[in-house]
Protein backbone atom coordinates (compact mmCIF):
# COMPACT_ATOMS: atom_id res chain seq x y z
CA UNK A 1 0.00 0.00 0.00
CA UNK A 2 2.98 2.30 0.38
CA UNK A 3 3.02 3.05 -3.35
CA UNK A 4 -0.75 3.23 -3.80
CA UNK A 5 -2.83 6.37 -4.06
CA UNK A 6 -5.28 6.33 -1.14
CA UNK A 7 -7.64 8.69 -2.97
CA UNK A 8 -7.64 6.33 -5.93
CA UNK A 9 -8.35 3.35 -3.64
CA UNK A 10 -11.53 5.09 -2.45
CA UNK A 11 -12.42 6.26 -5.95
CA UNK A 12 -11.86 9.94 -5.14
CA UNK A 13 -9.93 12.90 -6.46
CA UNK A 14 -7.12 14.38 -4.38
CA UNK A 15 -8.42 17.02 -2.00
CA UNK A 16 -11.79 15.32 -1.48
CA UNK A 17 -13.80 16.61 1.50
CA UNK A 18 -14.33 14.68 4.73
CA UNK A 19 -17.96 13.94 3.79
CA UNK A 20 -16.90 12.61 0.38
CA UNK A 21 -14.27 10.37 2.02
CA UNK A 22 -16.71 9.03 4.58
CA UNK A 23 -19.41 8.39 1.94
CA UNK A 24 -16.98 6.56 -0.36
CA UNK A 25 -15.72 4.40 2.49
CA UNK A 26 -19.25 3.44 3.54
CA UNK A 27 -20.09 2.26 0.06
CA UNK A 28 -16.92 0.22 -0.44
CA UNK A 29 -16.92 -1.23 3.08
CA UNK A 30 -20.37 -2.67 2.58
CA UNK A 31 -19.40 -4.08 -0.80
CA UNK A 32 -16.15 -5.80 0.21
CA UNK A 33 -16.76 -6.75 3.85
CA UNK A 34 -15.28 -10.26 4.50
CA UNK A 35 -18.45 -11.57 6.11
CA UNK A 36 -20.32 -10.74 2.93
CA UNK A 37 -17.63 -12.27 0.70
CA UNK A 38 -16.59 -15.40 2.54
CA UNK A 39 -13.75 -17.25 0.79
CA UNK A 40 -13.15 -14.38 -1.63
CA UNK A 41 -9.48 -13.49 -1.15
CA UNK A 42 -9.64 -10.64 -3.61
CA UNK A 43 -12.50 -9.02 -1.66
CA UNK A 44 -10.61 -9.48 1.62
CA UNK A 45 -7.56 -7.75 0.19
CA UNK A 46 -9.69 -4.94 -1.21
CA UNK A 47 -11.38 -4.50 2.16
CA UNK A 48 -7.98 -4.20 3.82
CA UNK A 49 -6.91 -1.54 1.31
CA UNK A 50 -9.97 0.66 1.65
CA UNK A 51 -9.81 0.54 5.45
CA UNK A 52 -6.13 1.45 5.46
CA UNK A 53 -6.86 4.31 3.09
CA UNK A 54 -9.69 5.51 5.29
CA UNK A 55 -7.52 5.34 8.43
CA UNK A 56 -5.20 7.85 6.82
CA UNK A 57 -7.62 10.14 5.00
CA UNK A 58 -10.11 10.38 7.88
CA UNK A 59 -7.41 11.60 10.28
CA UNK A 60 -6.76 15.34 9.70
CA UNK A 61 -3.11 15.16 10.76
CA UNK A 62 -2.31 12.01 8.76
CA UNK A 63 -4.21 13.33 5.77
CA UNK A 64 -2.27 16.61 5.79
CA UNK A 65 1.03 14.72 5.98
CA UNK A 66 -0.03 12.34 3.20
CA UNK A 67 -1.15 15.22 0.95
CA UNK A 68 2.20 16.97 1.51
CA UNK A 69 4.67 14.08 1.37
CA UNK A 70 2.73 11.36 -0.43
CA UNK A 71 3.71 8.69 2.08
CA UNK A 72 1.63 6.34 4.19
CA UNK A 73 4.40 5.32 6.60
CA UNK A 74 3.17 7.07 9.72
CA UNK A 75 3.01 4.26 12.26
CA UNK A 76 6.36 2.59 11.69
CA UNK A 77 4.76 -0.65 10.50
CA UNK A 78 2.04 -2.90 11.76
CA UNK A 79 -0.96 -4.30 10.07
CA UNK A 80 -4.43 -2.85 9.85
CA UNK A 81 -6.55 -3.38 12.99
CA UNK A 82 -10.27 -3.27 12.31
CA UNK A 83 -10.99 -3.05 16.02
CA UNK A 84 -9.55 0.47 16.03
CA UNK A 85 -12.49 1.74 14.00
CA UNK A 86 -15.43 3.33 15.71
CA UNK A 87 -18.47 3.08 13.48
CA UNK A 88 -20.73 4.90 15.91
CA UNK A 89 -19.99 8.23 14.20
CA UNK A 90 -21.50 6.96 10.98
CA UNK A 91 -25.05 7.59 12.15
CA UNK A 92 -26.25 4.00 12.41
CA UNK A 93 -23.60 2.50 10.15
CA UNK A 94 -22.97 -0.21 12.74
CA UNK A 95 -26.65 -1.13 12.50
CA UNK A 96 -26.25 -1.49 8.75
CA UNK A 97 -23.42 -3.98 9.29
CA UNK A 98 -25.58 -5.89 11.75
CA UNK A 99 -28.40 -6.21 9.23
CA UNK A 100 -25.99 -7.45 6.58
CA UNK A 101 -23.77 -9.75 8.57
CA UNK A 102 -25.90 -10.85 11.55
CA UNK A 103 -23.65 -9.54 14.32
CA UNK A 104 -22.08 -6.38 15.70
CA UNK A 105 -19.04 -5.02 13.93
CA UNK A 106 -15.98 -4.01 15.87
CA UNK A 107 -15.43 -0.78 17.76
CA UNK A 108 -18.33 1.67 18.09
CA UNK A 109 -21.24 1.61 20.49
CA UNK A 110 -22.58 -1.77 21.57
CA UNK A 111 -26.09 -2.63 20.41
CA UNK A 112 -28.26 -3.60 23.32
CA UNK A 113 -31.19 -5.94 22.85
CA UNK A 114 -32.97 -4.86 26.03
CA UNK A 115 -33.91 -1.34 25.01
CA UNK A 116 -37.49 -0.11 24.54
CA UNK A 117 -39.30 -1.88 21.67
CA UNK A 118 -42.54 -0.87 20.02
CA UNK A 119 -45.40 -3.37 20.25
CA UNK A 120 -46.70 -5.27 17.24
CA UNK A 121 -49.60 -3.97 15.14
CA UNK A 122 -52.92 -5.81 14.99
CA UNK A 123 -55.63 -6.11 12.32
CA UNK A 124 -59.39 -6.54 12.60
CA UNK A 125 -62.07 -6.72 9.88
CA UNK A 126 -65.47 -5.10 10.46
CA UNK A 127 -68.41 -5.98 8.22
CA UNK A 128 -70.98 -3.19 7.75
CA UNK A 129 -74.42 -2.97 6.22
CA UNK A 130 -74.74 -0.63 3.24
CA UNK A 131 -76.61 2.00 5.28
CA UNK A 132 -74.09 1.82 8.14
CA UNK A 133 -71.26 2.59 5.75
CA UNK A 134 -73.21 5.48 4.22
CA UNK A 135 -74.19 7.25 7.44
CA UNK A 136 -71.53 5.98 9.85
CA UNK A 137 -72.04 3.98 13.02
CA UNK A 138 -70.43 2.87 16.27
CA UNK A 139 -69.27 -0.71 16.70
CA UNK A 140 -67.86 -2.58 19.67
CA UNK A 141 -65.24 -5.16 18.86
CA UNK A 142 -63.36 -7.71 20.96
CA UNK A 143 -59.64 -8.34 20.42
CA UNK A 144 -56.95 -10.44 22.08
CA UNK A 145 -53.60 -8.76 22.64
CA UNK A 146 -50.46 -8.95 24.75
CA UNK A 147 -50.40 -6.41 27.53
CA UNK A 148 -47.88 -5.42 30.17
CA UNK A 149 -48.29 -7.60 33.26
CA UNK A 150 -49.94 -5.58 36.01
CA UNK A 151 -48.38 -7.69 38.76
CA UNK A 152 -44.72 -7.12 37.87
CA UNK A 153 -45.20 -4.00 35.70
CA UNK A 154 -43.45 -5.71 32.81
CA UNK A 155 -40.22 -6.64 34.62
CA UNK A 156 -41.02 -10.36 34.63
CA UNK A 157 -39.77 -10.65 38.22
CA UNK A 158 -41.82 -11.75 41.21
CA UNK A 159 -43.35 -8.92 43.20
CA UNK A 160 -40.75 -7.64 45.66
CA UNK A 161 -37.78 -8.86 43.60
CA UNK A 162 -35.88 -7.38 40.68
CA UNK A 163 -34.03 -8.76 37.63
CA UNK A 164 -30.29 -9.12 38.16
CA UNK A 165 -27.55 -8.04 35.81
CA UNK A 166 -26.26 -10.90 33.68
CA UNK A 167 -22.79 -11.90 34.89
CA UNK A 168 -21.74 -13.16 31.46
CA UNK A 169 -22.35 -10.05 29.37
CA UNK A 170 -22.29 -7.49 32.16
CA UNK A 171 -25.76 -6.25 31.27
CA UNK A 172 -24.98 -5.38 27.68
CA UNK A 173 -26.89 -8.31 26.21
CA UNK A 174 -23.94 -9.10 23.93
CA UNK A 175 -20.76 -11.12 24.13
CA UNK A 176 -17.59 -9.78 22.49
CA UNK A 177 -15.19 -12.13 20.74
CA UNK A 178 -12.03 -11.23 18.86
CA UNK A 179 -10.41 -13.11 15.99
CA UNK A 180 -7.15 -12.51 14.18
CA UNK A 181 -6.80 -12.74 10.41
CA UNK A 182 -3.92 -12.16 8.02
CA UNK A 183 -5.28 -8.70 7.31
CA UNK A 184 -6.09 -7.57 10.84
CA UNK A 185 -8.00 -8.20 14.04
CA UNK A 186 -11.80 -8.29 14.00
CA UNK A 187 -14.20 -8.10 16.92
CA UNK A 188 -17.57 -9.83 16.65
CA UNK A 189 -20.54 -9.02 18.90
CA UNK A 190 -23.07 -11.82 19.44
CA UNK A 191 -26.23 -12.08 21.53
CA UNK A 192 -25.54 -13.37 25.02
CA UNK A 193 -26.74 -16.97 25.28
CA UNK A 194 -27.27 -16.76 29.03
CA UNK A 195 -29.70 -13.85 29.18
CA UNK A 196 -30.94 -14.02 25.59
CA UNK A 197 -29.77 -10.49 24.88
CA UNK A 198 -31.79 -8.87 27.66
CA UNK A 199 -28.80 -8.11 29.85
CA UNK A 200 -30.67 -9.27 32.94
CA UNK A 201 -31.57 -12.60 34.55
CA UNK A 202 -34.76 -13.25 36.49
CA UNK A 203 -34.17 -15.53 39.47
CA UNK A 204 -37.79 -15.55 40.67
CA UNK A 205 -40.25 -15.18 37.78
CA UNK A 206 -43.59 -13.48 38.24
CA UNK A 207 -46.37 -16.04 38.79
CA UNK A 208 -48.84 -14.08 36.69
CA UNK A 209 -46.81 -13.80 33.47
CA UNK A 210 -44.23 -16.56 34.01
CA UNK A 211 -41.35 -14.11 33.73
CA UNK A 212 -42.25 -12.77 30.28
CA UNK A 213 -43.58 -9.46 31.54
CA UNK A 214 -46.62 -9.91 29.23
CA UNK A 215 -50.09 -11.46 29.59
CA UNK A 216 -52.84 -12.13 27.05
CA UNK A 217 -55.98 -10.10 27.58
CA UNK A 218 -59.30 -9.83 25.76
CA UNK A 219 -60.36 -6.22 25.36
CA UNK A 220 -63.55 -4.62 24.07
CA UNK A 221 -62.98 -1.48 22.06
CA UNK A 222 -65.55 0.97 20.69
CA UNK A 223 -64.90 2.00 17.11
CA UNK A 224 -66.52 5.09 15.60
CA UNK A 225 -67.06 4.46 11.88
CA UNK A 226 -67.25 7.77 9.96
CA UNK A 227 -69.92 8.31 7.29
CA UNK A 228 -68.89 7.39 3.75
CA UNK A 229 -66.47 4.52 4.35
CA UNK A 230 -66.25 1.78 1.74
CA UNK A 231 -64.83 -1.69 1.26
CA UNK A 232 -61.03 -1.56 1.29
CA UNK A 233 -60.78 1.45 3.62
CA UNK A 234 -58.46 1.01 6.63
CA UNK A 235 -58.87 2.89 9.91
CA UNK A 236 -55.83 3.06 12.22
CA UNK A 237 -56.45 3.16 15.96
CA UNK A 238 -53.20 4.43 17.45
CA UNK A 239 -51.87 2.68 20.51
CA UNK A 240 -54.48 -0.09 20.51
CA UNK A 241 -52.14 -2.84 19.34
CA UNK A 242 -49.81 -5.08 21.36
CA UNK A 243 -48.03 -3.42 24.27
CA UNK A 244 -44.34 -2.65 23.81
CA UNK A 245 -41.36 -4.23 25.55
CA UNK A 246 -39.15 -2.56 28.15
CA UNK A 247 -41.31 0.54 28.28
CA UNK A 248 -41.69 0.86 24.51
CA UNK A 249 -44.90 2.30 22.98
CA UNK A 250 -47.84 0.11 22.01
CA UNK A 251 -48.50 -0.82 18.41
CA UNK A 252 -51.57 0.21 16.41
CA UNK A 253 -54.83 -1.56 15.57
CA UNK A 254 -55.85 -1.39 11.92
CA UNK A 255 -59.58 -1.75 11.17
CA UNK A 256 -60.29 -3.17 7.70
CA UNK A 257 -63.70 -2.14 6.35
CA UNK A 258 -65.95 -4.55 4.42
CA UNK A 259 -69.37 -3.35 3.21
CA UNK A 260 -72.18 -5.75 2.28
CA UNK A 261 -73.91 -5.17 -1.10
CA UNK A 262 -77.39 -3.61 -1.26
CA UNK A 263 -80.38 -5.18 -2.98
CA UNK A 264 -81.08 -2.09 -5.16
CA UNK A 265 -78.29 0.43 -4.81
CA UNK A 266 -74.94 0.12 -6.56
CA UNK A 267 -72.12 2.33 -5.31
CA UNK A 268 -69.21 3.84 -7.22
CA UNK A 269 -67.11 6.09 -5.05
CA UNK A 270 -69.49 8.64 -3.52
CA UNK A 271 -72.22 8.14 -6.14
CA UNK A 272 -75.15 5.71 -6.05
CA UNK A 273 -76.74 4.08 -9.10
CA UNK A 274 -80.21 2.53 -9.33
CA UNK A 275 -82.49 1.17 -12.09
CA UNK A 276 -86.21 2.14 -12.19
CA UNK A 277 -88.68 0.24 -14.38
CA UNK A 278 -91.63 1.95 -16.11
CA UNK A 279 -94.06 0.93 -18.84
CA UNK A 280 -93.69 2.09 -22.43
CA UNK A 281 -96.92 4.13 -22.18
CA UNK A 282 -95.56 5.88 -19.09
CA UNK A 283 -92.35 6.63 -20.92
CA UNK A 284 -94.33 8.07 -23.85
CA UNK A 285 -96.81 10.10 -21.80
CA UNK A 286 -94.59 11.00 -18.84
CA UNK A 287 -95.35 10.36 -15.16
CA UNK A 288 -94.45 11.14 -11.59
CA UNK A 289 -92.07 8.48 -10.35
CA UNK A 290 -91.28 7.50 -6.75
CA UNK A 291 -87.51 6.92 -6.47
CA UNK A 292 -85.88 5.28 -3.42
CA UNK A 293 -82.77 6.97 -2.00
CA UNK A 294 -80.68 6.35 1.11
CA UNK A 295 -82.62 9.26 2.68
CA UNK A 296 -86.03 7.82 1.76
CA UNK A 297 -88.31 7.94 -1.31
CA UNK A 298 -88.43 11.12 -3.37
CA UNK A 299 -90.76 12.16 -6.20
CA UNK A 300 -89.38 12.74 -9.67
CA UNK A 301 -91.31 13.77 -12.78
CA UNK A 302 -90.36 11.69 -15.80
CA UNK A 303 -90.99 13.84 -18.91
CA UNK A 304 -93.01 12.52 -21.84
CA UNK A 305 -91.01 10.84 -24.56
CA UNK A 306 -88.37 9.48 -22.18
CA UNK A 307 -86.23 6.91 -23.99
CA UNK A 308 -84.98 3.60 -22.57
CA UNK A 309 -81.57 4.01 -20.88
CA UNK A 310 -82.12 7.69 -20.03
CA UNK A 311 -80.28 8.59 -16.81
CA UNK A 312 -81.50 11.23 -14.39
CA UNK A 313 -79.39 12.71 -11.60
CA UNK A 314 -80.58 13.43 -8.09
CA UNK A 315 -78.09 15.87 -6.62
CA UNK A 316 -76.67 15.28 -3.12
CA UNK A 317 -78.52 11.99 -2.72
CA UNK A 318 -75.37 9.89 -2.81
CA UNK A 319 -72.84 8.90 -0.13
CA UNK A 320 -71.26 11.48 2.20
CA UNK A 321 -67.58 12.03 1.50
CA UNK A 322 -65.38 10.84 4.37
CA UNK A 323 -64.38 13.69 6.70
CA UNK A 324 -66.06 16.20 4.40
CA UNK A 325 -69.37 18.08 4.14
CA UNK A 326 -69.96 17.12 0.51
CA UNK A 327 -72.05 14.23 -0.80
CA UNK A 328 -72.20 12.36 -4.05
CA UNK A 329 -75.23 12.10 -6.33
CA UNK A 330 -77.73 9.38 -7.17
CA UNK A 331 -78.14 8.36 -10.81
CA UNK A 332 -81.46 6.84 -11.90
CA UNK A 333 -81.39 4.74 -15.07
CA UNK A 334 -84.80 4.34 -16.74
CA UNK A 335 -85.67 0.83 -17.92
CA UNK A 336 -88.73 0.66 -20.20
CA UNK A 337 -90.52 -2.68 -19.84
CA UNK A 338 -92.13 -4.27 -22.92
CA UNK A 339 -94.95 -6.69 -21.95
CA UNK A 340 -94.54 -10.25 -23.15
CA UNK A 341 -98.29 -10.98 -23.15
CA UNK A 342 -101.32 -8.68 -23.70
CA UNK A 343 -105.00 -8.83 -22.83
CA UNK A 344 -107.59 -8.35 -25.58
CA UNK A 345 -108.28 -4.79 -24.50
CA UNK A 346 -104.58 -4.00 -24.57
CA UNK A 347 -104.33 -5.41 -28.08
CA UNK A 348 -107.32 -3.32 -29.23
CA UNK A 349 -105.82 -0.19 -27.75
CA UNK A 350 -102.49 -0.81 -29.39
CA UNK A 351 -104.16 -1.57 -32.71
CA UNK A 352 -105.98 1.73 -32.56
CA UNK A 353 -102.67 3.45 -31.71
CA UNK A 354 -101.00 1.83 -34.71
CA UNK A 355 -103.85 2.93 -36.99
CA UNK A 356 -103.71 6.46 -35.64
CA UNK A 357 -99.96 6.68 -36.00
CA UNK A 358 -99.84 5.05 -39.42
CA UNK A 359 -97.67 2.24 -38.21
CA UNK A 360 -99.77 -0.57 -39.73
CA UNK A 361 -97.97 -2.98 -42.06
CA UNK A 362 -98.22 -2.09 -45.76
CA UNK A 363 -100.63 -4.97 -46.58
CA UNK A 364 -102.93 -3.96 -43.75
CA UNK A 365 -103.15 -0.31 -44.73
CA UNK A 366 -105.69 -1.02 -47.57
CA UNK A 367 -108.26 -2.52 -45.19
CA UNK A 368 -110.95 -0.37 -43.72
CA UNK A 369 -110.84 0.54 -40.09
CA UNK A 370 -113.73 -1.77 -39.30
CA UNK A 371 -112.01 -4.69 -41.03
CA UNK A 372 -108.87 -4.09 -39.04
CA UNK A 373 -110.93 -3.82 -35.88
CA UNK A 374 -112.74 -7.06 -36.64
CA UNK A 375 -109.45 -8.83 -37.42
CA UNK A 376 -108.15 -7.97 -34.01
CA UNK A 377 -110.88 -10.20 -32.46
CA UNK A 378 -110.02 -13.25 -34.59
Amino acid sequence: MANKDYYEVLGLQKGASDDEIKKAFRKLALKYHPDKNRGNKEAEEKFKEINEAYQVLSDPQKKAQYDQFGTADFSGGGGFDASSFDFSDFGGFGDIFDSFFGGGFSGGGRRRKNGPERGADLEYTITLKFEEAVFGTEKEISINRSETCEKCHGTGAKNGTHPKTCDKCGGTGQVRTQRSTPFGNFVNMTTCDKCGGKGTIISEPCHSCGGTGKVRRQRKIKVNIPAGVDTGNVMPLRGQGEHGNNGGPAGDLYINIRVLPHAEFKRKGSDIYIDRHIGFAQAALGMELSVPTVDGDVKYTVPSGTQPGTIFRLRNKGVPKVNSKGRGDEYVSIVVDIPKSLTQKQKEALMMYMVASGDMPEGEQKKSFMDKFKDSFK
